[in-house]
């Protein structure tokens, strides 16, 4: 898809009729072809394409409309942004340049009236980069207001610089570990992550022990909850949660700057408390993050509807619910239609574990081929972790299915794949898990001899005394399952019971 088409996708209807009007108001001529050009766009009209490249004879003139079209959706798109924009942050934006103009043409009063009012919007949103500039201007201007005494306002201006400063260091620990995070999951690079971050806080001289503010509690948060699950462990970050816990509960009236960080940083709790095996905290969390993505007019519900309900659904099946769980999933899947693509993978992924565990291998198998792209796609969108569970999904589908060629392919294929990365990065008990996997795929009576059970055993009761993580335990309950010769999903249940011996 090209650049043209994809800011044509971002248009709704008004905005597209906006921008026809916008381009007839610029256009000089009448031959200019730009709204044609546009049009063509939403129809795709290869018809139109070829005549206007006959009409200007010449294909650099016909990249040249392109171009000059493809600037004028930029200029539209930012002013319609701008215009359209209602936040706190861009009324306080508006009240600085108001302001200084109101100081240029000596309405003096007025001005810091706007100031002042700047002020206050940007306290309350702790946005320390617009207070910067506010103090500035007030600093600059300073000599019209003598009653206002000026070592007060450089008082506020440099407390404030810390806060800005602390941020900014924050801002820059985040974005490197933010890469590093994405080289580990869609690269697969092998990184000691602990180290990173220890590292990462020393260089930025980084302290947990400033004050805490929404958005420095989201990106401690993610960065907390991301290195919790490269190690799949999520006992890790135990204290991180409660700190967050007993930062937001002592919050009220949030703005709408706080509220997007205030969302994620309860679901960022709400998934540290599933992956823990408690699920009655879970959903608390759960309850208190739907409540919030419904304010404002639901401005945030689309952003993450689905991963509300991805975590809903986890906690109903492990709860004991798996019916509830499966409709929560399928009504999700339905009704998002416009929800971030990666949550809808993930919800569609966790669709077919559930129906594996109800032994719907009919069901399951029309979700996973919904789940069509190739690995390598999947490497790069989703991340290598991803792309690993899935696979590991569809080997054990196709052996449920006794799909016995097609789960062997799979099973080829992975180890080819992923065996050098697995063992590179410790995780040797994946290869080995799904060694058992292609032996009993192989040779399915090979679940009755004594040995073979003997060894599955000790490597469950291995696997249950490293780290603790749900998602894991829901591979080993399947192999558990075949060698115990129960359902999967009884199997699930009690070894939940002993894999979190807390679990609620």
């Amino acid at each position: 898809m090209n650049a043209l088409q994809e800011i044509s996708n971002m248009m709704n209807d008004t905005d597209k009729k906006a921008f026809i009007s916008y381009l007839s108001k610029k256009n000089k001529r009448k031959d200019t072809g730009n709204i044609k050009l546009f049009q063509s766009l939403e129809t795709d009209d290869i018809k139109f394409k070829k005549k206007i490249l006959e009409d200007k004879k010449s294909v650099d003139a016909y990249h040249a409309l392109r171009k000059r079209l493809y600037d004028n959706m930029i200029n539209f798109m930012a002013n319609r942004s701008f215009e359209n924009d209602t936040s706190q942050e861009n009324n306080v934006l508006r009240l600085i340049v108001v302001s200084r103009l109101f100081f240029e043409h000596k309405l003096i009063k007025t001005a810091f009236k706007c100031l002042t009012k700047a002020e206050d919007i940007a306290l309350s949103i702790e946005h320390f980069s617009l207070l910067n500039e506010i103090y500035l201007t007030q600093i600059q201007f300073a000599h019209f207001n003598l009653l206002e005494p000026i070592e007060k306002l450089i008082e506020k201006f440099k407390a404030n610089k810390k806060q800005l400063e602390y941020e900014q260091q924050l801002n820059l620990g985040y974005a490197v570990l933010r890469r590093e995070l994405a080289a580990i999951y869609h690269e697969g690079r092998i990184v000691d992550f602990q180290a990173l971050i220890k590292n990462t806080i020393e260089t930025h001289g980084i302290s947990l022990k400033q004050g805490l503010t929404f958005k420095s509690l989201y990106q401690i948060l993610f960065i907390a909850n991301e290195y919790a699950s490269i190690n799949n462990n999520y006992s890790l970050i135990q204290s991180f949660v409660i700190k967050s816990y007993r930062f937001i509960s002592k919050k009220n009236n949030l703005t709408d700057r706080h509220l997007y960080y205030h969302i994620y940083i309860l679901y960022f709790i709400a998934n540290f408390y599933f992956r823990n095996g408690q699920f009655t905290e879970s959903l608390s969390y759960l309850n208190l993050m739907f409540t919030e993505i419904q304010k404002q007019s639901g401005k945030y519900y689309q952003r993450f509807c689905l991963r509300y309900f991805i975590l809903l659904a986890f906690n109903e099946n492990y709860l004991g619910h798996p019916q509830k769980a499966i409709e929560i999933a399928e009504k999700s899947l339905s009704s998002s239609k416009k929800a971030d693509p990666n949550d809808s993978n993930d919800l569609r992924l966790i669709l077919i574990v559930f129906y594996i565990q109800q032994d719907d291998g009919r069901n399951a198998i029309r979700e996973m081929a919904k789940l069509n792209h190739t690995d390598s796609w999947y490497e790069k969108k989703m991340g290598m972790d991803w792309t690993i569970k899935k696979y590991l999904v569809e080997i054990l589908l196709h052996a449920e299915q006794e799909n016995t060629e097609l789960a062997l392919s799979r099973i080829k294929s992975f180890k080819r794949r992923y065996k050098k990365y697995l063992l590179t990065v410790d995780e040797e008990r994946v290869v080995r898990y799904l060694l058992f996997v292609e032996q009993y795929a192989m040779k399915p009576e090979i679940i009755k001899t004594q040995k073979f059970q003997n060894t599955v055993e000790d490597f469950i009761i291995t696997a249950q005394n490293g780290p603790k993580d749900i998602l894991i335990m829901s591979f080993l309950s399947w192999l558990l399952a075949k060698v115990r010769r129960k359902t999967i999903y009884e199997t699930t249940l009690n070894l939940l019971s002993t894999y979190f011996p807390n679990t609620n």
